[in-house]
């Protein structure tokens, strides 16, 4: 196989041109001294974890940067584990360890073996190395079969991958939800190349060994870390203790910036900004021209025309292809890969002369920004931002659309790059800066409920609904509400009626707004003429009105124990609903104060969280409001008890239910 020099390198990441050592100034690469113990169970002890299903009792990691002959810089990664397995359900998750063989990699050496609870030891050979198959993806994986693991055991084993070097931001997670024991992680590299790390979370700091001189070493070591268990809505990923590191600089070439987000910006700025000649101009202008009508005064409008047109009608692919990042060969065939969708963005808004910035960030439920730590790891979705609009595209991404990026996106740092020109040259600067999430009154799901109840049989409720949806709530509709199968759409707007209840009648239902040109402008709006027998039961001469039920189950958080992780939440929401009942000639409701709930979340004087519910009777009907939103996506530690109370609200009013009786009762 070959290997990544320091001298081809990737568009979107510069490499710099490092001045090598000689081969015979390095050691060997340490996998090649590294082995298991003879006595694999020597300092284990037991006696503080019998009550665990599973405890990890080595996690070691060594990652070492080396040169091969012809400069070629590659990666040796060993990963080496050992479990102590307690539970049958266990012994059936962790019985087969997979190897990871890929395009850029090589397994170069693996071992595993079972020690069982008197402890005999099974090695394990080549022939218990199997191969799985992805029937839908059609890849394959190998993978050790375990055999003779039973409660008790221990499953070791460890193995080295020769690889392409992964030196500008690399994130190490140490942290999960099982006991670890006796963790290390060891980071080599050739005399000349220095790296920075930066811990998270808790996790102590790496240290550089200063007795090895022939190579850079630094290394951690940690006794024992904790196990942090998931909790529900938490960004688990990002709250484990961690690190991430990345190439600093060249000792041998001190004066050149390696991974920077400046060197970045700009290399990202020249990739998707290629020079446009004469031929390709007009073979844009007409692409352009071949989109519905739109009024360039109204940049917002322009842009979702846009948006829509190219989403609908370029078919992007994860294949990395020349032509498909060639924006005349994208036009004349509408397929490009992620490169060529940016450039054709870009070009189109040029030719326009929409100003736009192109914004790099990451998933803040994975890897949230770190506006301190420059390294590329951060540098993961494309967003493009418009300055006058104030708004967010993901251009990239299929199921969003203007206004509306992926909500992880957002709420988070990225890195803007803005160009610049000076002497006739144009490039790209990169800034820093928050990425503000959408308002919460951009994305409502409300209802307007008129309930009455049948002359005939006062256990059946004939409902006319009106629910409307917009922002994110719309975002898996409306965009492609016109592409859909009859059959497809219809089973959608049933599930949306049917998700107050399951037991109602669909008596007819007419979907408004229902087009990519409505997003973002109108809300999508399904009426419906509903039946059901659900709501109201008699109870001898009473009836029990299951009010709470119309707005549909709602979320309930249970807290058992003390919270230790954030809520966070995707985007910011609102819910605006209105039931009005007609009360039957000669009833009323005996329990109506039951319906009053207000519960609300402030910080320095602006209200965030909210939930409230009120009535009123005028002519003859209940007319029940009930308002909620939460302005916050990410919710403290500190202030999860207050969230729990708004959700709980929502939970509760679903809980209520109304006595129906005759007036002179």
């Amino acid at each position: 196989m070959s290997y990544i020099t320091l001298k081809k390198i990737p568009q979107l990441i510069l490499f710099f041109g490092l001045t090598f050592l000689k081969m015979n100034s390095q050691e060997t690469p340490f996998y090649e001294q590294y082995d298991w113990s003879d006595e694999p169970l020597s300092n284990i002890k037991l006696d503080d974890v019998q009550d665990n299903d599973i405890v990890s009792f080595k996690d070691k990691r060594v990652h070492e940067f080396y040169f091969l002959e012809k400069n070629a810089l590659v990666e040796y990664l060993l990963i080496h584990k050992m479990y102590w397995l307690n539970s049958n359900d266990k012994i059936e998750e962790y019985n087969r360890v997979y190897l990871p063989y890929t395009a850029g990699s090589e397994v170069i050496r693996n071992k595993a073996r079972v020690i069982n609870k008197e402890g005999k030891i099974q090695e394990l050979d080549k022939s218990k190395i199997l191969t799985s198959k992805n029937e839908e993806t059609k890849s394959e994986q190998k993978y050790y079969a375990l055999e003779g693991v039973e409660k008790g055991s221990f499953i070791e084993y460890y193995y080295v991958v020769k690889k392409y070097p992964i030196y500008t931001g690399k994130q190490e997670i140490f942290q999960s939800d099982l006991i670890k024991k006796n963790v290390a992680f060891d980071l080599y590299a050739p005399k000349n190349l220095e790296f920075e790390m930066k811990s998270y979370n808790g996790l102590q700091d790496m240290v550089r060994d200063t007795i090895l001189t022939e190579k850079n070493h630094w290394q951690l070591e940690i006794d024992q870390l904790p196990a942090l268990d998931h909790e529900e809505q938490s960004p688990y990923k990002t709250k484990t203790q961690q690190l991430i590191y990345k190439l600093k600089n060249n000792t041998l070439t001190p004066s050149k910036e390696l991974v920077s987000y400046r060197i970045g910006a700009q290399n990202i700025f020249n990739s998707l900004y290629p020079e446009i000649d004469s031929k390709l101009k007009k073979q844009l202008q007409k692409f352009i021209a071949s989109m519905p009508k739109f009024s360039i005064e109204n940049q917002e409008a322009t842009v979702r025309t846009i948006e829509n047109f190219v989403k609908m009608s370029v078919f992007m692919t994860k294949v990395k292809r020349k032509d498909l990042q060639d924006l005349s060969e994208i036009i004349k065939n509408n397929v490009a890969n992620e490169n060529g969708m940016m450039q054709l963005y870009g070009a189109i808004f040029n030719e326009l002369g929409i100003k736009h910035q192109i914004v790099l960030t990451s998933n803040r439920l994975d890897l949230k920004f770190d506006k301190k730590f420059e390294a590329y790891n951060f540098l993961h979705d494309y967003l493009i931002y418009f300055p006058k609009t104030k708004l967010y595209m993901a251009p990239t991404r299929q199921d969003s659309r203007l206004g509306f990026p992926p909500g992880y996106l957002t709420d988070n740092y990225g890195l803007f790059i803005k160009p610049v020109t000076l002497g006739g040259f144009t490039t790209g600067i990169g800034q820093i800066k928050y990425i503000k999430p959408t308002g919460y009154q951009k994305s409502s799901y409300d209802l307007i409920m008129s309930v009455s109840f049948d002359k005939e049989d006062m256990t059946t409720t004939h409902l006319k609904m009106q629910r409307m949806m917009s922002g994110y709530y719309a975002l898996y509709i409306q965009p492609f509400a016109e592409m859909m199968k009859e059959e497809d759409k219809e089973e959608i707007i049933d599930g949306i009626l049917k998700s107050i209840n399951e037991n109602i009648e669909i008596v007819n239902k007419e979907v408004q707004n229902a087009t990519p040109q409505d997003f973002g402008n109108k809300p999508l709006k399904i009426v419906a003429d509903l039946t059901s027998d659900f709501f109201v039961e008699k109870a001898g001469n009473k009836y029990l009105f299951k009010l709470g039920e119309i707005i549909g189950t709602q979320q309930e958080m249970y807290q058992d124990k003390l919270r230790k992780l954030p809520v966070e939440q995707e985007y910011k929401r609102n819910f605006d609903r209105k039931i009005i009942v007609d009360i039957p000639p000669g009833y009323i409701f005996k329990n109506l104060e039951n319906i009053r709930i207000n519960e609300s979340y402030s910080k320095d004087g602006k209200e965030l969280l909210k939930f409230e519910s009120s009535y009123e009777i005028k002519d003859n009907q209940l007319l029940v409001s009930i308002k909620e939103y939460y302005d916050l996506n990410i919710i403290d530690v500190s202030t999860y008890e207050d969230y729990r109370r708004i959700i709980n609200s929502a939970a509760n009013f679903n809980k209520i239910t109304l006595i129906l009786v005759k007036e002179q009762q």
